[in-house]
């Protein structure tokens, strides 16, 4: 006798919703933090006096927009899972 086959649908229960609302959060603080850190990366080097300090900083701007992208895909996840979720009753 073949197995069934598997669910393709998560349950519809208090507990998997509140785990769902939990990872949408922490989605959008990594979303967050990253886009500060990538601002903070790319900004700096236009702030920072030693030009020795300035020089290093500027080097790693490739770090800052990776982390950019990076913030803004999460932003992205988040936006589509919060549209695709089913209202609250």
């Amino acid at each position: 006798m073949p197995l069934p086959n598997a669910p393709t649908r998560r349950p519809n229960n208090p507990a998997s919703r509140q785990s769902d609302s939990k990872a949408n959060n922490e989605l959008l603080f990594k979303a967050i933090l990253l886009g500060l850190i990538s601002l903070g990366v790319l900004l700096s080097p236009y702030f920072i006096t030693s030009p020795g300090m300035q020089g290093i900083v500027a080097k790693a701007s490739v770090v800052g927009w990776f982390a950019l992208v990076l913030g803004c895909a999460f932003l992205a996840v988040y936006v589509k899972r919060r549209m695709a979720a089913p209202a609250k009753q």
